[in-house]
């Protein structure tokens, strides 16, 4: 496993940071995410990501159970605060001083420990002063229960905006979380610029597109049994937007590449992300502990020049590089 320093810190992450994501609490058995936590330590992963919604608060419980036992010092555990969780109540979501310093001290709860090592604003939360949120994570850092503060799917004013209150409160915002993948690179012309300016590195979710860049889904047919997209629970939703015909039949081109330089397709995916310079670590999730020790096999890998010109000339124009994506998929309003 190799390391890298996440934003203009001193604090180093795993390449590759295990994700729990539509499966502890909700799709996998907790004996089978345990089994997944166990692979990612022995595969070397040190840098573990939840956030309070996965599975409404279970899977926090379940990977702080999960790695009970282990030297806390030599884990990076992150998660994440904004969207509703609990009965739903009017000051259940959001980025208010409120929510914010209820939810720490409830998610350090379910994860069994004193602080987190980075907490992070699941979304922008337009109906809260950036003032306040960013004090309130002022105080959280102060106050010793998270070490760092990122930001998940924040544009690229938004970042700059936070960035800069949070030098004035006197601490760092150090990361930003968004998707990106081969097909998904809206964070490239905006985010990633601003991100660089200010200091903050990427730790990128959904890799290979939901699964969509494993290959495992052929165009024509229905999707395999069991797979993410017939999850009625939360997962067909999200890869829908992968689940076209031409989308399919340009990542099929991208298996002689794969073969060429002896990957899977899947850690293909991840090694591509993580050729980006801005990128600290690649979020892998798993349903099965043989998942992790295949996408580890991404880390340290350097993908040719000739290789990555390849990709974009297999995937053309399905690829979706809007940077407006990012606005445009943001909500406008808490939710409930």
């Amino acid at each position: 496993m190799d390391f890298r320093y996440l934003g203009r810190s001193g604090l180093k992450v795993s390449e590759i940071t295990y994700g729990n994501w539509l499966t502890h609490g909700s799709q996998v058995e907790n004996d089978v995410a345990t089994q997944c936590v166990r692979a990612a330590l022995d595969a070397g992963i040190t840098t573990f990501d939840t956030a309070d919604v996965y599975a409404n608060t279970k899977a926090e419980t379940v990977l702080g159970e999960a790695l009970k036992g282990e030297r806390r010092e030599s884990l990076e555990i992150f998660t994440k605060v904004y969207w509703p969780t609990g009965p739903g109540g009017p000051n259940d979501s959001g980025l208010s001083r409120k929510h914010v310093l209820e939810s720490i001290d409830a998610s350090l709860r379910r994860l069994q420990t004193d602080h987190v090592d980075l907490y992070q604003a699941h979304r922008f939360d337009t109906e809260t002063p950036l003032e306040e949120t960013m004090q309130a994570f002022a105080d959280v850092v102060r106050q010793g229960k998270a070490l760092y503060i990122g930001v998940s799917e924040w544009t690229a004013e938004q970042i700059r905006e936070g960035a800069a209150m949070a030098r004035d409160l006197g601490f760092q915002l150090i990361s930003s979380q968004p998707q990106y993948s081969m097909l998904w690179r809206v964070i490239e012309d905006e985010v990633v610029p601003a991100s660089r300016e200010v200091g903050v590195s990427q730790i990128v979710w959904s890799p290979i597109a939901q699964g969509v860049l494993t290959g495992k889904y052929l165009p024509g047919q229905p999707p395999p049994e069991g797979s993410r997209a017939t999850d009625e629970k939360g997962g067909a939703d999200m890869i829908k937007r992968f689940m076209r015909d031409d989308v399919l039949e340009r990542v099929q081109a991208l298996k002689p590449v794969a073969e060429e330089l002896d990957m899977s397709m899947a850690a293909l995916a991840v090694a591509w992300v993580l050729q980006n310079d801005n990128v600290a670590s690649a979020i892998i999730g798993a349903s099965r502990p043989e998942q992790v020790h295949d996408n580890v096999a991404a880390a340290g890998v350097r993908i040719p020049e000739d290789a990555m010109r390849r990709i974009d000339e297999a995937l053309g124009d399905v690829v979706e590089r809007d940077p407006g994506k990012t606005a445009e998929n943001a909500p406008k309003k808490r939710p409930t």
